[in-house]
């Protein structure tokens, strides 16, 4: 079964910023999906600060989560810095949720 990018959304989409309640995806921390046709997935994402509590443990659950799809035969989280996070990243839903629009 080949790995899609709707697939890999959809994972994304349940993993959640502890701080904020809106998952990463639509909070528009994931920059970058490139899927390799073996298999291979490289994921090019941020945080919303370099000091995030959860710089450690939110990579990891990302390349946890992804791993598990069917498919999927391995998983690089890169974790960039530029350009920065800023709030313009962020889906219309994810604006909603927050009261920003």
């Amino acid at each position: 079964m080949a790995v899609t990018e709707e697939k890999i959304i959809e994972v994304l989409r349940d993993i959640y910023d502890p701080e904020i309640p809106v998952n990463i995806y639509d909070l528009g921390l994931i920059y970058e999906i490139n899927i390799k046709p073996d298999g291979e997935v490289h994921i090019k994402m941020t945080l919303t600060a370099p000091n995030c509590p959860v710089a450690e443990s939110l990579p990891q659950e990302v390349k946890q989560k992804v791993s598990e799809i069917e498919g999927v035969k391995k998983v690089e989280v890169e974790l960039v810095f530029d350009p920065p996070f800023s709030m313009e990243m962020m889906s219309e839903e994810a604006k909603l949720a927050l009261g920003l629009l």
